[in-house]
């Protein structure tokens, strides 16, 4: 791909005319960028918006993170999904308070060495936070990338995504990374989008654009084949006590590990096959079971079709793995829907 720097003059123009005003933006402290590029990470700007405010309230500095409990952590994050993005969230604060005095390096090869930093990441921090002339390739980026050059590369690939890093490097306007490399993320957000019709017309570099030029810039990035999701079967148990809907703690290890989860069973099961389960489940057999409506959640490679009973059990032996649901309990969302 050629990427020249006829782009850079009209794209910080644009930007600094149409960028969106967003809470991280106002304030670009290397911390508050550092949060909200890992959660803005498969997640909607939207979305992230009041989880980013209250995170930030919550746990101003990294030293707050890296010492926050467990449990506080998880609930501040509940919703957000990918909970292993919090968890290297706050290794990497431990690893910063320890090291770097609880502050971000300004270095990108120091920041690429934390635990959940990747090249994109410890780009954006680097450029946006410290002025670095680091570039940050993501799916916008490449995306724009791939419309401007009317590319048949695969943007999957990491040695594609590492050549167009190289290519936004070397036009890299002095001091000015950190707009820069907004300006094309804002760009394939708002205008070269990833769905649906680019709008073109809006577009500050579409004199610059081939694939624009021959009219057919939805036809870029060429996307791969994307492999098909496994769908799995559960059948889900909401569970009243006297003390709350009981929860159990999912595995240490693998998807939403460590969450707290309802109890459930493989398979769909029918209402006398539910009940037996309940009873292996809990060690008492449940009152008045009702069919609760049936959901769906997508996971990237998995998605699970859940049937649901409602019921009333007695209060279980601990040592069987079952609590009530605490108000700190972080409940991932696809059992949240049944809450």
């Amino acid at each position: 791909m050629r990427i020249g720097r006829e782009i850079v003059e009209p794209l910080l123009a644009w930007y600094a005319a149409e960028a969106r005003t967003l809470p991280w933006r106002e304030h670009p402290t290397p911390y508050r960028v550092w949060i909200s590029e890992i959660m803005l990470q498969q997640t909607r700007v939207e979305a992230v918006k009041p989880y980013f405010e209250r995170f930030v309230a919550a746990l101003p500095d990294v030293r707050a993170l890296a010492a926050c409990p467990e449990a506080q952590l998880m609930k501040l994050w509940e919703g957000l999904g990918y909970y292993s993005r919090v968890r290297n969230l706050q290794r990497a604060a431990q690893v910063l308070v320890r090291d770097f005095d609880g502050e971000l390096p300004a270095d990108y090869e120091a920041l690429l060495k934390l635990p959940g930093i990747g090249p994109y990441t410890a780009g954006a921090v680097a450029s946006i936070a410290f002025g670095l002339p680091a570039p940050a390739v993501d799916g916008n980026v490449l995306r724009v990338a791939a419309r401007l050059c009317a590319s048949e590369e695969n943007t999957a690939l990491p040695a594609v995504r590492s050549a167009v890093g190289d290519r936004l490097r070397a036009i890299l306007p002095p001091g000015r990374a950190g707009d820069f490399n907004q300006a094309l993320m804002e760009l394939g957000a708002t205008v070269c989008l990833p769905s649906g019709a680019p709008l073109c017309a809006r577009c500050p570099l579409r004199r610059f654009c081939a694939a624009c030029s021959c009219g057919s810039p939805e036809a870029y990035p060429v996307k791969p084949e994307k492999r098909r999701r496994r769908t799995e079967q559960y059948t889900v148990f909401v569970l009243q006590t006297e003390k709350g809907v009981l929860l159990r703690r999912r595995p240490e290890r693998g998807l939403l590990a460590g969450l707290w989860e309802l109890p459930h069973a493989d398979g769909h099961l029918d209402e006398e096959e539910a009940a037996q389960a309940i009873e292996k489940l809990t060690g008492c057999a449940p009152e008045e079971l009702h069919p609760l409506p049936p959901r769906r959640h997508i996971f990237t490679h998995i998605e699970w079709e859940m049937t649901a009973y409602e019921g009333r059990v007695a209060p279980p032996d601990p040592a069987l793995g079952l609590a009530p649901c605490a108000d700190q309990a972080a409940v991932p969302t696809a059992f949240r829907k049944f809450l």
